[in-house]
């Protein structure tokens, strides 16, 4: 496998400069349906290369190849954290806000204080070590690739796991991603618990089926957007006007405009509107 420079130089430079250790941190699972979000952080060996031959973004391996290196990374890495976000979670604050939450928590886990943090893809406010954000990381970046493949074996055998008490969702394949096949089994059982019921496909499945969330669930952007959307006192807008807990007196509003397809969720884009609505 050919790579850049920068898969280990990077981290190579960073602790050449006394910057390091260098931890990286990447997730699994932020754009499933059902299942936790996994947040990893990883700290490797700079000279250890030529032993994780295999290591790139989880996402490009297979399954064996994944495990293979899952073990090695345990055994290898300097230090490491890995995360699980329930589901419930994710449902009560919303993905983006967890996301950026679990990856604070990933990097504060680590026995070994980091002296720098390379996240996948985004910025991360709030760590404790001077970090910075590298697109598409979890293929440049070799701690970042690392805590990719912690987040996600952990994830995948999570979701193998809840397969044998929901065995007609198929979560053994597909992990709780929106496949054909998942939204298919959706459709026609509704949404168990596992499932994330702030998204907007679960939400609207749940109204087909005439079923309630059994805890608190701050509906995505989107979600609230296709509620006003939809016209009629069957619509899914009058349901959750009847789902809102009065004492929570949360107003039901459509997105602002101006929120990105990478903030549409209620939590991810607070700061500049207080659209949302929690239900229960």
């Amino acid at each position: 496998m050919v790579r850049g420079d920068l898969f280990w130089g990077l981290q190579g430079a960073l602790d050449r400069r006394g910057l390091g250790p260098v931890a990286g941190v990447d997730e699994a699972g932020a754009g499933a349906c059902a299942g936790p979000l996994v947040v990893a952080a990883c700290v490797l060996k700079q000279g250890d290369a030529a032993k994780l031959i295999e290591l790139t973004d989880s996402k490009m391996m297979t399954a064996k190849a994944r495990d293979r290196v899952y073990d090695l990374v345990l055994a290898r890495a300097v230090d490491y954290s890995v995360i699980v976000i329930p589901t419930e979670e994710v449902d009560l604050y919303g993905i983006r806000v967890m996301n950026l939450e679990g990856m604070r928590r990933a990097a504060a886990a680590l026995r070994v204080q980091p002296g720098y943090v390379l996240t996948d893809g985004f910025r991360v406010p709030g760590l404790t070590a001077p970090n910075t954000a590298v697109i598409k990381g979890d293929r440049s970046v070799a701690c970042i690739a690392a805590a990719s493949v912690l987040a996600k074996v952990t994830r995948d055998r999570i979701m193998a796991g809840y397969h044998d008490d929901f065995p007609h969702y198929g979560f053994d394949v597909h992990k709780g991603y929106s496949t054909s096949d998942h939204l298919a089994a959706l459709r026609e059982h509704g949404p168990s618990d596992v499932h994330r019921w702030s998204y907007t496909n679960v939400a609207t499945v749940a109204v087909k089926h005439g079923l309630r969330p059994a805890r608190p669930v701050l509906l995505t952007y989107a979600a609230l957007e296709k509620a006003m959307e939809t016209p009629g006192a069957a619509g899914l807008a009058a349901v959750l006007d009847e789902a809102l807990e009065p004492q929570l007196s949360l107003p039901l509003h459509a997105p602002a405009a101006g929120v990105g397809h990478n903030e549409r969720s209620a939590g991810g884009a607070a700061a500049r509107s207080r659209g949302g609505a929690r239900i229960s």
